[in-house]
């Protein structure tokens, strides 16, 4: 009992440790730059000067660009992975045969195995490219580095864990409910659409978390396929950047943990996790609220 009650703590107190950790460093920050320049601010240019005369000494830390930037890549991402995995696992679960499913399961899940940085260089060399020639042809602008470039290549990337989790979700589902449905007369399209799905509900928006959660962590690909621009836009053509790029830029090389630039990386990792828990606990009450219960 000692020792798994030592291993369930593990988790939470290392849970609890990055959080203070946070907290701590955050405050630190805010005790320099305004909480309201932070959250509300329209400009990141977190480069300040080594005295206070020079130029550009005092900085600017408006972190809205960067979640901007990051919810931009997100939302085309999710929106390639979403359908793409739903309707893969639905295949898989109850239109394919038993050798088909055996073979193409695999090869789908063999996705998740491949590097980031495989999925940067693909994003930067294919994908971008393909992108600004066929917008030239359409007479669409399209950079060279784009948030469209970066959210197609994450949405490629994130598609086996909505359609191996939903997967799973769908076959879970007992036989004896299909069977009902379809002996009262319902279609397979019928039966899949108001009985297996929402019994499966549960299951596929714990996939479609998970792929949020690793899309919105995602550095490298955003990095090699979309800049490190921090521009406030909406438009996926332009070059955008995420709040994961900037820590990483902020925290790299020497630095000095008593000035705003070091310490902003810990406000934004703050302000990360918490749109991250708002996210999944709306995704929570939003499966509580439309669950079925089912014997």
């Amino acid at each position: 009992m000692a020792v798994l009650i030592a291993a369930s703590s593990v988790a939470i107190l290392t849970t609890v440790g990055i959080v203070l950790s946070l907290i701590f460093e955050s405050i630190q920050f805010f005790r320099q730059i305004p909480f309201t320049d932070f959250v509300f601010g329209l400009h990141w240019s977190p480069q300040t000067a080594i005295r206070e005369d020079q130029v550009g000494a005092s900085g600017a830390f408006g972190a809205i660009p960067l979640l901007v930037g990051t919810l931009l890549i997100s939302a085309i991402a999710l929106c390639v992975s979403g359908p793409v995995g739903l309707m893969a696992a639905i295949y898989l679960g109850e239109y394919a045969s038993r050798r088909f499913r055996a073979t193409v399961k695999p090869i789908l899940e063999a996705l998740a195995g491949i590097p980031t940085v495989v999925y940067g260089f693909f994003a930067a060399i294919v994908v971008a490219p393909m992108l600004r020639n066929s917008g030239e042809a359409i007479g669409l602008e399209v950079s060279s580095e784009s948030a469209l470039a970066a959210g197609l290549v994450m949405g490629i990337m994130t598609i086996p864990f909505v359609s191996s989790i939903s997967d799973d979700a769908i076959t879970a589902v007992p036989e004896s409910l299909k069977e009902a449905a379809l002996g009262l007369g319902s279609t397979r399209s019928e039966a899949i659409r108001n009985v297996i799905l929402p019994a499966a509900l549960p299951g596929i928006a714990g996939g479609l978390l998970l792929a949020a959660s690793r899309v919105i962590g995602e550095t490298m690909i955003v990095v090699m396929a979309a800049g490190l621009a921090a521009k406030l836009t909406l438009n996926p053509f332009e070059a955008v950047t995420t709040v994961t790029v900037q820590i990483v830029t902020l925290l790299t090389g020497d630095q000095e943990f008593d000035s705003p630039k070091t310490l902003a990386a810990f406000a934004l990792g703050l302000m990360l996790f918490v749109v991250t828990l708002a996210l999944n606990v709306t995704a929570l009450r939003i499966v509580k609220a439309y669950r079925e219960q089912y014997d």
